[in-house]
């Protein structure tokens, strides 16, 4: 049987010797395959060749290190150099004077620094309290002063007011003429009764209307609120003057105006100044005894001392430290004793502490016998007496034997 053979028979067959076609998904996957073997080829020459580079430059690191310490060492040893030479060859007098005068510039400006920030926090917070700002209405622009000194008094005390004016205590032309020669500005300073407008305060009107020395408080007067008229005090003064130092002394103290003025000013560019008597007496816990401490618990085991503060009678601080009284008078705590109240407020801070032993002298014969020799005290008291022991008495026989003279205040050159 023959068959017959198609003329297309031909093209079947070689259909079937090519084969079947590659799918689309084989060739895709090829694709990728291709691609990721050459990324791995070029990445590891790459980072071959990278870290060659690297190693060089790491390297090179130490090299430049070293030069430059070399050049620092070099440059640092011709400065040595030259500062041993400008010794050798300098003066020592010029050497000296240059070094006193480099320090005291440096504690001028950290005084007028830390009195400028002083200044702009007084500013901001008179602007929010009514009393601050009150006092400062009339007062645009502050009057400047070197010292504002605060004679503490009572309605009670005008004998002693008395006796404090006809010693020590310049009046009238004189007074005012103190403040404008001199800078030196003293004032009594008391706050107004329980019942303001009564015969108390009409008293201290008429005197003032007399006298012109008054510093009146915004402040009910009382023994047991003396540490908030510290406060008080201090805050006012504040709004009132631009003074270098501002210090609180008792009615029954007998001050030596000259003698204060050349003490204080030893210490103009410093800041933050805290000078008095210090003392670090004990802590009376016992009821009913003069000077108890409500709080003595604060202060450790029963039998302790307090920290050191300067004695009540007499103190004096910078400018600085005034305004930071003024400034955080709504947070200051107020112990039973305005000194030790007084000293807990600055007892934290960046203050030196002056202890000035020339500020508590006795009373005749201790400041006549200094005086005789030639160390005239700043200040005289009784200790017994926490101030002179009668002093309406005797104020007078204090100034005639430790007094520096009625002239030596305006022999003093500021």
């Amino acid at each position: 049987m023959y068959v017959m053979v198609s003329p297309s028979q031909p093209d079947i067959e070689s259909k079937k010797m090519r084969g079947k076609a590659v799918p689309g998904k084989a060739i895709v996957l090829l694709c990728i395959a291709s691609f990721l073997a050459g990324t791995l080829f070029t990445s590891q020459t790459y980072w071959s060749r990278n870290k060659s580079e690297t190693k060089d430059q790491v390297a090179l690191i130490p090299n430049h290190a070293k030069t430059k310490k070399i050049q620092a060492t070099t440059m640092a040893k011709i400065n040595l150099d030259h500062n041993k030479r400008m010794l050798v060859e300098g003066k020592p007098g010029d050497i000296m004077s240059e070094v006193t005068k480099t320090h005291q510039a440096i504690q001028s400006l950290d005084k007028k620094i830390s009195a400028l920030e002083m200044e702009l926090a007084v500013a901001r917070t008179s602007q929010t309290d009514p009393q601050i700002s009150g006092e400062m209405g009339t007062n645009h622009s502050l009057q400047k002063a070197f010292i504002v000194i605060g004679i503490n008094t009572a309605f009670s005390s005008k004998r002693r007011r008395e006796s404090v004016r006809e010693t020590w205590m310049p009046q009238g032309e004189k007074l005012k003429k103190l403040e404008e020669e001199k800078g030196i500005v003293i004032r009594f300073v008391i706050g107004h009764s329980a019942t303001p407008g009564g015969v108390l305060d009409k008293a201290i009107d008429a005197e003032e209307a007399e006298y012109n020395d008054f510093l009146r408080l915004n402040h009910v007067e009382g023994y047991h609120e003396l540490s908030t008229k510290t406060r008080m005090y201090f805050s006012t003064a504040v709004a009132l003057w631009n003074a270098e130092f501002y210090m609180k002394i008792d009615d029954d103290v007998h001050l030596n105006l000259g003698m204060l003025v050349t003490s204080l000013a030893k210490y103009r560019s410093k800041p933050r100044i805290y000078i008095g008597c210090m003392k670090s007496g004990p802590v009376l816990s016992q009821k009913g005894v003069k000077y108890h401490e409500p709080e003595y618990w604060k202060f450790g085991e029963e039998g302790n001392k307090y920290f050191r503060h300067a004695t009540g009678q007499i103190y004096a601080i910078s400018k600085d430290l005034a305004a930071y009284i003024s400034i955080n008078a709504p947070i200051l705590h107020r112990y039973a004793n305005e000194d030790v109240s007084l000293g807990s407020w600055l007892f934290g801070l960046e203050v030196e502490h002056v202890d000035d032993r020339s500020m508590c002298c006795g009373t005749p014969p201790d400041c006549e016998w200094k005086a005789q020799a030639g160390n005239v005290c700043v200040a005289s008291f009784d200790w017994s007496c926490s101030g002179i022991c009668k002093s309406v008495d005797r104020m007078r026989d204090v100034h005639d034997a430790c007094g520096e003279g009625d002239n030596a205040v305006w022999n003093v050159d500021l």
